[in-house]
């Protein structure tokens, strides 16, 4: 079961990178960034935005591990569109992380032997079955929605132009109901999931938009498509008018 708990996978090698990455070579900054981490935790560090630029620049960020890497940009990414959480950010890392891993991403559990590829299969195999797997099927149809809108907008686009698939409103919604009816279920109160579950079915088109944004700049980047900047002004006017 995926939880807000990547942080938690941090090792001392990643403090230690973090600290010579915000240092960039220099001894005084170097100082100033391991007594933040001693006084200030590894969070203090890990939301410096010098680390989040030497990341996706720094040639030394290529020793960086999969989880830092992807909690720091997805952290900052939601924090540009005001959502400062770092449980939701976990969660969302965590998701990203878990689905990189050969087929998790079609599995509601590492083992589990049905694989899904459509959400409708998904929102239909959540309303039966046993507690356990029903839930997991309910948070797995959330995590599915926005890892493919979220990671993949320019793919689920162009479907939708090419053989008429879905946009990513439908998306956002197919997700925004996989993640309340996850918090609805018993199961979210004794995993500690229900309050994160229940914030990002609220914010679930926000969420999406920081993983395309991701997308755009690390993923893919120096594509330009008229979907792409399509999407790109219709989720910034959202934005706005949102904020």
């Amino acid at each position: 079961m995926i939880q807000a708990d990547l942080r938690h996978t941090l090792t001392r090698d990643d403090a230690q990178l973090a600290l010579h990455l915000v240092a960039r070579d220099s001894s005084r900054d170097f100082d100033a960034a391991e007594e933040m981490l001693r006084h200030d935790g590894i969070d203090a560090l890990l939301d410096d935005t010098r680390l989040h630029d030497a990341l996706t620049a720094d040639s030394r960020a290529s020793r960086a591990s999969l989880p830092m890497f992807v909690y720091v940009v997805v952290r900052h990414s939601l924090c540009e569109l005001g959502e400062a959480e770092r449980a939701v950010a976990d969660y969302v890392a965590s998701v990203v992380v878990h689905f990189a891993d050969h087929d998790r991403a079609w599995r509601v559990a590492v083992h589990d032997d049905a694989t899904y590829d459509t959400l409708t299969a998904l929102l239909a195999d959540g309303e039966h079955g046993d507690p356990k797997r029903t839930f997991l099927v309910r948070q797995h149809m959330a995590n599915y929605a926005l890892w493919l809108s979220g990671l993949f907008p320019d793919h689920v686009m162009l479907r939708k132009w090419r053989r008429g698939g879905p946009d990513l409103s439908y998306y956002d919604e197919m997700g925004r109901q996989g993640f309340l009816l996850a918090a609805e279920h018993g199961m979210a109160d004794s995993t500690g999931l229900r309050p994160l579950f229940a914030r990002a079915a609220g914010e679930f088109p926000l969420i999406r938009q920081a993983l395309n944004r991701v997308s755009d700049r690390l993923l893919f980047p120096g594509q330009h498509s008229p979907e792409r900047l399509m999407r790109q002004v219709s989720d910034e006017a959202r934005w706005r008018l949102a904020s």
